[in-house]
């Protein structure tokens, strides 16, 4: 006879358990059928006004704008699978304003060909602390703004995004500089940038183009370089042949992602981005700033930091193919020794480790700067009161000549003169356990101290 046994006290709430699970998943899809849609009101806009405060459902389709949406009310926001067009060049697609907790999801933002071309961000938020952008895709917002760009909002989350062909042919106008004093034509745009913020988490975005490449070709249609405009004088920090010849050779101008805002910014993470095609791939002006796990391809130059960049913490990033330097610390216009009114903002006290540097010198760009490269540099400041770049520890990296892979010793050519670059003013370099293939005049044109 077999005896039955008695359940254990867990296993008899089990049943209730099971019943309660497919409960709260009903619930929630009642919740999410039952949540407030645009396509109740006659626009999107009006629908914004109607629920302000509110995450809206945005289904899938095509949403046609003249004028950006405005949403600007604390914890308000826009969610679904909806592709938002904006066919006005002199507006933003949505813009966020003085209102905290705002949340965009999933959207798809896009502007048509014949009106890509604009000054306007795609995504434009001011003021908005608790800013989360997730899962947005931003296409063919081809501007010398910014595809996504915030500012004064501390606190924000940037993830999970796709920016897709960001920049323009436009002028740079620097007359107003008494640093530069002359305007060029160029490629400009950034894919994210965030300014005047902290507490920043930009993870797991897709920042490409496509559509704009610095190639001879495009130099030549579009006379790239060549100067619009200068002033009667001479900028402080001009190069006198870049003046004398009114050509400005770094026309590729831009950041896939940049983080600015010296003496302002802290608290930035830059964690597992892809990179490609850009100018530059990350620009940082800012203190107290991980920059973790991304991969930078085929950029004229992969990461820099400056302006008074401290505790700049680069580590596991893989650079490749980038053409004028990998990684880049140097002082900035903006960097200056504690003065009566303002602290120190100096930069260094910062770690480079563990990062892999390959197919170096081989980027689309890399035909304009000649040999005066190398994968990782240590500059000297843009004016003499800057203090110098000081205390960084370099260890662990990996500087690969991809032309060792090359078995025909006619085809091989090592595309840098030295792994590494130092200036004259840098001091306090700390090198251990790296791999660094030499450059055809060797390691370093200064001792690399342990």
């Amino acid at each position: 006879m077999q005896r039955s046994r008695a359940l254990h006290p867990e296993m008899q709430l089990l049943p209730a358990i099971l019943f309660v699970i497919p409960s709260l998943f009903c619930s929630s899809l009642i919740e999410a059928a039952n949540s407030l849609n645009v396509t109740d009101y006659p626009s999107l806009q009006e629908a914004l006004d109607a629920n302000p405060g509110k995450v809206l459902h945005v289904p899938a389709g095509t949403y046609e704008l003249k004028n950006a949406l405005q949403i600007r009310h604390e914890g308000g926001g826009l969610e679904g699978f909806g592709h938002l067009i904006q066919t006005n060049p002199s507006q933003a697609i949505i813009r966020l304003e003085n209102s905290k907790g705002l949340r965009l999801f999933g959207l798809t933002l896009s502007r048509p060909e014949e009106n890509a071309d604009t000054s306007e961000a795609g995504i434009a938020a001011s003021q908005c602390p608790g800013l989360v952008i997730e899962d947005v895709t931003v296409l063919d917002n081809r501007t010398d703004s910014a595809a996504i760009r915030v500012q004064e909002s501390d606190g924000i989350r940037i993830s999970h995004c796709t920016v897709e062909n960001y920049q323009r042919v436009t002028v740079d106008d620097r007359l107003k500089s008494e640093n530069y004093g002359y305007a060029f034509r160029c490629i400009n745009g950034t894919g994210i940038e965030v300014r005047y913020s902290s507490n920043v988490l930009i993870e797991g975005n897709r920042v490409t183009e496509t559509h704009l490449r610095p190639t001879k070709e495009m130099q030549e249609k579009y006379q790239l370089g060549k100067f619009t405009q200068k002033n009667p004088e001479k900028g402080k920090i001009v190069n006198q042949m870049t003046w004398d010849e009114e050509y400005m050779q770094a026309w590729h101008q831009g950041s896939a992602i940049i983080v600015d805002a010296p003496e302002v910014a802290h608290y930035i993470r830059i964690l597992g981005n892809h990179i490609e095609n850009a100018a530059q791939g990350l620009d940082i002006h800012a203190d107290n700033v991980t920059v973790a796990n991304n991969m930078i391809v085929n950029a004229f130059m992969g990461m820099k930091a400056m302006h008074g960049s401290r505790h700049i913490l680069i580590t596991g990033n893989q650079f490749i193919r980038n053409a004028i330097w990998s990684i880049g610390l140097m002082p900035g216009a903006a960097s200056h020794a504690k003065m009566a009114e303002k602290a120190d903002n100096s930069d260094g006290g910062s770690i480079i480790s563990n990062n892999i540097i390959a197919e170096f010198g081989q980027g689309d760009s890399a035909w304009i700067w000649g040999d005066e490269r190398a994968p990782i540099r240590f500059d000297n400041g843009q004016l003499p009161h800057n203090p110098p770049l000081s205390d960084v520890l370099v260890t662990g990296n990996v500087i690969y000549d991809s032309s060792l892979l090359i078995p025909d010793s006619k085809e091989r050519r090592t595309l840098y003169r030295y792994a590494v670059q130092i200036s004259d003013e840098v001091r306090g370099l700390h090198f251990s356990g790296n791999l660094f293939h030499a450059g055809r005049d060797g390691l370093s044109n200064r001792p690399m101290e342990p």
